[in-house]
């Protein structure tokens, strides 16, 4: 009874001064936001940035959020705000210290958003330092290939399964019908290959049957939108939230898409775990497991390969492609090395060793253009300053960032920089990384293309097979190979998902070179 009239006495109260309540209420807010706006006021950007993340969120959900980060970077510098809490720097100094310097963290509202499976992390969505740290410390071992011993060869068998799918489907001949090529389907036809193979010692098989297996492929890019427009609506915490969160995701009940993959990748897992006692193989899975990778962990790290390992090393591939085709002179350059060094052939028959590609200057020089023109990742990839804050130096003048403030990078706006590139910044010229005479400069353009694979802890521990994939890969496409864009006046349909271009309908014709 007491209770009762306790809360009738509530509601009398607040009735009777619910104008002073409510202006209360808009008051606390709008102070909790004056205070927000002034601890970043001395940062250059939009006024509304200030005040709102909606032009922000509009550009995610535009699919066009690595334009919004450069646009604001050439407006308004290599520090500038772009949220009432967020700032963004195209400031390669400025990154590095960010992901070097004690007590920075990843920010929770991006990495949890892009978690793979329901309330579990990986070691690219983990937020928490010390786990990452733990978690990195057992599996880079199995990434570097000092204990992969197959990990060239594994990559090797697919550049040939590469190869005979373009002599099998899609020669054309020179004045004839054009079988056109969708090669940014190949292309992921080909990571997805190489990664199964590499991390679990089992190939998906596309190239083989040049066929997206279980909707795998696209069933990725259609997660990398779905999560990207509920990031746009700060909706992302409803895919981890309890009960309603497992719904929403993908699951290895799943019979086709997403799911699916998610169930293969978990049995041939079982599989190789049941009989890791005599198993004898060395790839990453093995190396994982050794060092104590075990479980549901186990079974995390390995599909995070899938994703990023996967989508990343297309969108280099891509994007270089694109722009060696786009620029004839570069082709023939290209070709007349690989003719060189493959007349030679210190290695025998068989794929260019990885050691030897990667001291062919030229094509080098081409896959640092490819990289720095065209990033395949384009991402915020942000960090919160740690609590007390700090001070950070750009252009010479210090700027002081708040405890808390979330810090994102500006890939795009870092690497087509005009006063380190030049006015042809946003050109693709690779002569530039052969031609340049001031060391201490190509030093530095060298430093920040390094940049591409993460920088510190969170450098990208799947770089080694990477740059492999991409060093085997154009030898060989352009050793074999003529090439040329089916529809150069609009080579490709793309999106722009999580900072990663989703790329389809990159038509090309290919014929078999006369040598």
């Amino acid at each position: 009874m007491a209770v009762s009239q306790t809360l009738t006495q509530v509601v009398d109260l607040v009735s009777e001064h619910k104008v002073e309540i409510t202006v209360a209420f808009v008051a606390v807010y709008f102070l909790s936001q004056i205070r927000t706006y002034f601890k970043l006021a001395h940062v250059p950007g939009p006024w509304f940035a200030g005040w709102s993340d909606i032009p922000h969120n509009w550009s995610i959900w535009n699919e066009r959020a690595y334009q919004y980060y450069y646009d604001i970077s050439e407006r308004y510098g290599k520090i500038a705000r772009i949220g009432p809490n967020s700032v963004l720097s195209s400031s390669p100094e400025v990154w590095i210290h960010v992901n070097t310097k004690p007590g920075y963290r990843r920010s929770d509202w991006y990495f949890k958003a892009v978690r793979v499976e329901y309330q579990r992390d990986n070691i690219f969505s983990q937020a928490d330092t010390e786990k990452h740290d733990a978690t990195r410390k057992k599996i880079a071992p199995g990434y570097s290939g000092r204990e992969n011993l197959e990990l060239e060869g594994s990559v090797d068998s697919r550049v040939v399964a590469f190869l005979d799918l373009i002599r099998r489907n899609y020669l054309s001949v020179d004045g004839g019908p054009v079988k056109k090529m969708d090669l940014a389907k190949k292309i992921q036809f080909f990571t997805m290959d190489v990664i199964s193979l590499v991390a679990f010692g089992t190939t998906f098989g596309m190239l083989d049957r040049d066929s997206d297996i279980n909707n795998f492929v696209k069933s990725s890019e259609d997660g990398l939108l779905i999560g990207n427009m509920f990031m746009s609506l700060n909706l992302a915490w409803l895919v981890q939230a309890p009960v309603i969160g497992k719904f929403l995701g993908p699951s290895p009940k799943d019979k086709t898409g997403f799911g699916a993959m998610m169930r293969e990748t978990f049995r041939y897992i079982d599989e190789r775990v049941k009989n890791a006692a005599t198993d004898t193989r060395r790839d990453m899975l093995a190396s994982f497991y050794r060092h104590g990778v075990r479980g549901d962990e186990l079974k995390s790290e390995v599909l995070e390969q899938m994703v990023a390992g996967s989508d990343t090393t297309a969108g280099a591939l891509r994007g270089i492609m694109l722009h060696v085709l786009g620029t004839p002179r570069v082709q023939k350059k290209l070709q007349e090395e690989i003719d060189a060094v493959h007349a030679k052939r210190t290695w025998g028959d068989g794929i260019v060793p990885h050691a030897v590609a990667k001291q062919m200057p030229y094509m080098q020089a081409v896959i640092r253009e490819g990289l720095r023109i065209w990033p395949p990742v384009l991402n915020l990839l942000p960090k919160d300053v740690p609590a007390g804050g700090d001070t950070i130096v750009v252009d010479g003048k210090k700027v002081f960032l708040p405890g808390g403030t979330c810090i994102g990078v500006s890939t795009l706006a870092m690497h087509h920089d005009k006063e380190l590139y030049g006015e042809d910044a946003d050109v693709f010229r690779p002569e530039r990384w052969l031609l340049e005479t001031d060391q201490q400069k190509l030093a530095m353009m060298t430093r920040i293309n390094d940049l591409t694979f993460g920088h510190g802890k969170w450098q990208c521990l799947g770089k080694p097979v990477a740059q492999m994939e991409i060093n085997k890969m154009l030898f060989e496409w352009f050793r074999n190979f003529d090439w040329a864009v089916a529809k150069p006046s609009k080579p490709w349909r793309l999106t722009n998902a999580f900072g990663l271009f989703l790329i389809n309908d990159f038509y090309v014709r290919v014929m078999e070179r006369e040598t």
